[in-house]
């Protein structure tokens, strides 16, 4: 059975300057960002498909991401892995005083206004309500959150229906720049439209991230199907008219409604 700590001694291995290995030697946290990012996405789709082996080995993949991260910032004398223990165990005894203290919380709901109040202090106190929603975030994960900060200071729609009518409102808007072509401008409109369909989708209690991720799951299924189809008609996918693609599409569907059923 591994330990953390064979981990972190097989990381100071392989970034050692004369027996290491030279690809993770000339690693620096520029690079190796995208790779945490893209091993956190992986462990959300291991979560997705409820594929424990996979979120097994996914998960080692982030935590090895962790280590690796530690290790350069030891090597800079700024702190270590440890360090980074502490920090975390440190910070969530903190944002937990109904578990750790005394503090009395009613509801989940309660629980996350008290975290908020806990983690703005923590900052000396937020300037705005937006401050703290890191720029790295994916844009659609971000819209999310920005709005959340928004409607905890009141900023917010009272129901569904308001986020609603401003996605029609958006897509009118994007139908008037278009003619114009001014790409800044229809750019500016499409991002409105965005913005307002992850509003609709936080009322309605929808990860927008997931349900983008989901959708395009289910383009590359289907159309990986109509080009099944075209391989068995023995044609090529531009030999079909538009109408006959949009038929072996919904062929596609149906196939994946029937498999679903079953």
């Amino acid at each position: 059975m591994k330990s953390i700590e064979d981990l972190i001694e097989l990381m100071e291995r392989l970034r050692d300057p004369e027996n290491g290995c030279p690809w993770d030697q000339e690693q620096t946290f520029a690079t190796i960002a995208p790779y945490t990012i893209e091993e956190a996405y992986e462990v959300a789709d291991s979560i997705h498909h409820n594929d424990m082996e996979g979120l097994k080995s996914e998960l080692g993949d982030l935590l090895f991401q962790v280590v690796f991260h530690a290790r350069m910032a030891e090597e800079q004398g700024a702190f270590n892995f440890s360090d980074v223990v502490t920090g975390i165990v440190d910070k969530m005894e903190r944002r937990h005083p109904h578990v750790f203290g005394d503090a009395v919380v009613g509801s989940v709901d309660e629980q996350s206004e008290e975290w908020e109040k806990i983690k703005s202090a923590e900052k000396g106190g937020a300037a705005s309500a937006l401050d703290g929603v890191t720029l790295a975030l994916p844009s659609l994960v971000r819209a999310e959150k920005l709005q959340r900060r928004a409607s905890r200071v009141g900023f917010d729609w009272p129901d569904i229906s308001g986020a609603i009518d401003k996605c029609h409102e958006e897509l009118d808007e994007i139908k008037e720049a278009l003619p114009s072509g001014d790409a800044a401008a229809i750019e500016s409109e499409i991002g409105d439209m965005l913005f307002a369909v992850v509003n609709v989708a936080r009322f309605a209690a929808v990860d927008a991230e997931m349900a983008l991720a989901d959708c395009n799951r289910r383009f590359t299924r289907r159309f990986q199907s109509v080009e099944a189809q075209a391989v068995d008609a023995g044609k090529k996918l531009e030999e079909f008219s538009l109408q006959e693609l949009d038929s072996m599409w919904e062929e596609a569907k149906r196939r994946e409604r029937a498999d679903d059923s079953m």
